[in-house]
């Protein structure tokens, strides 16, 4: 798949037009139907006048190719935090207005709980020794406060996650350490899980969770990992086709015979 056009097919491309003249050669072509120029991200030729004008050290940084892959599944993984995040919300909720009503939830329980005896016994569950039943006993063993507590976890949590979600969405380096630290911590907690129980969905969080951190750490360069920040940059920078050109440019000044190997002249 070619991200660069895709991107340029739902967004529009991206001209820009640098002071330097050689640079302006190479990003710019004269045509029977008037002038074009060089798309920064996907290379193509735009017809009209160039977007924006200026130093070639101004010109923007254009994210292409696999840096557009790299966005996409960034925004694949804030996808997923914001439905995690909205569904601890909900739990939240559900808890905050269980500790209100609690009273009147467990007379209904105690009361229903006796007509279902004899259905349950029928499908073969024993509802006096059901798990499920246990549980949901010992729920209302808690006392509100501790309840409450509870709900108010949920919440931040369901916070965490909500910022980690705008943060890799909106491809923000905060974002991306954020998301590291706050899914590391989470960590032993899953893996105390898998240790109790070892179901799908566990597995699955904790495969999904180790890949967004070792994907991040890796591909943005965090904690100083493959040269850190500077070096992040520096691959974003030497991408740019603006830069392309300039290295293409210098290389033809550099040739013994003084030919160039541009069209565009």
């Amino acid at each position: 798949m070619d991200w660069s056009l895709l991107t340029c097919a739902r967004k529009g491309h991206i001209t820009y037009a640098p002071d330097e003249p050689p640079l302006r050669r190479h990003l710019h072509v004269q045509t029977p139907v008037g002038e074009a120029w060089r798309c920064l991200r996907c290379g193509t030729y735009v017809h009209g006048e160039p977007h924006e004008t200026g130093p070639a050290e101004r010109a923007p940084l254009v994210k292409r190719g696999k840096e557009l892959r790299d966005a996409f599944i960034m925004r694949f993984f804030a996808f997923e935090r914001a439905v995690r995040g909205l569904i601890i919300l909900l739990a939240a909720y559900g808890v905050w207005r269980f500790a209100a009503s609690r009273g009147s939830i467990e007379r209904i329980f105690e009361k229903e709980i006796p007509l279902l005896r004899p259905i349950a016994g029928q499908a073969g569950w024993d509802l006096d020794h059901s798990k499920i039943v246990e549980s949901v006993q010992h729920v209302f063993d808690l006392r509100p406060a501790t309840l409450r507590w509870l709900a108010l976890a949920l919440a931040v949590y369901a916070l965490v996650e909500l910022i980690e979600a705008v943060g890799l969405w909106l491809l923000k380096r905060w974002g991306e350490y954020f998301a590291v630290v706050a899914t590391s911590f989470g960590l032993p907690v899953e893996i105390y899980e898998l240790s109790e129980r070892i179901t799908a969905v566990r597995i699955g969080a904790l495969i999904i969770n180790v890949g967004l951190i070792l994907y991040i750490v890796l591909t943005k360069r965090l904690f100083g990992v493959r040269g850190g920040r500077a070096a992040h940059e520096a691959h974003l920078r030497s991408g740019s086709l603006l830069e392309i050109e300039q290295a293409g440019h210098d290389t033809d000044l550099r040739r013994p015979d003084g030919m160039r190997t541009d069209t565009a002249q």
